[in-house]
């Protein structure tokens, strides 16, 4: 963060200094030397942080979380309206369903069901949290934000299982990233159920 007469200054905007205009692009374009010869100095910037879950910093430099049980509602009650938003488009369709016997279409039933489950998973998971810390963790981890869709609605193959919470499927061996001495896998591979094993896909010759 760069700092003249005390004041932060921002990289994209133009500034004034002793009845000077500077353009937006100014200190992103100038040395070292030319900032500081006009008085301006760079110190680190002030810590952050996810205002969802903290208030800031004490004089400690720790955060301060607030309440847990506050915040538990406030997510429970944004969870469920997540869920909510998803099944409303397909919600005339189980109207119709009632009104005159025209069938929904069994998948739009089927994901319907796991956008239910999945709000059941996730709250039961921000339920579970006993501390902020551990309510923002899960908040942002890898599973929260994701929820199914019309993809997740059938299985891959007969012996994958699928995350309730996610919808997401996934083979019993997980897929090969790093071989036998640790190192990092390259090329694709495929799943073949009948051996419960994923096979390198072999190199495509190339055509001159």
């Amino acid at each position: 963060m760069f700092i003249l007469d005390g004041k932060p200054l921002s990289p994209d905007r133009p500034f004034s200094h002793n009845g000077i205009n500077y353009p937006a692009n100014w200190l992103r374009l100038s040395t070292l030397e030319e900032k500081e010869a006009i008085g301006i100095t760079e110190v680190p910037d002030p810590p952050t942080w996810d205002q969802r879950f903290y208030w800031g910093y004490d004089q400690d430099g720790n955060l301060i979380p607030k309440d847990h049980t506050d915040l538990v509602t406030l997510w429970d009650g944004q969870t469920k309206d997540t869920a909510n938003k998803l099944l409303l488009p397909t919600d005339w369709m189980i109207v119709r369903e009632g009104d005159n016997g025209t069938p929904c279409p069994p998948d739009t039933k089927s994901l319907r069901q796991m956008i239910r489950v999945a709000c059941e998973a996730k709250v039961a998971n921000i339920d579970a949290t006993t501390t902020t810390d551990e309510l923002a963790a899960y908040i942002t981890g890898p599973d929260y934000p994701v929820w199914p869709t019309e993809e997740n609605v059938v299985a891959p193959y007969p012996s994958w299982t699928q995350n309730p919470e996610t919808g997401k499927w996934s083979a019993p061996v997980p897929y090969p990233t790093v071989d036998e001495n640790g190192d990092p896998i390259t090329g694709e591979y495929e799943w073949y159920e009948d051996n419960q094993e994923w096979i390198k896909v072999p190199k495509k010759p190339v055509v001159e």
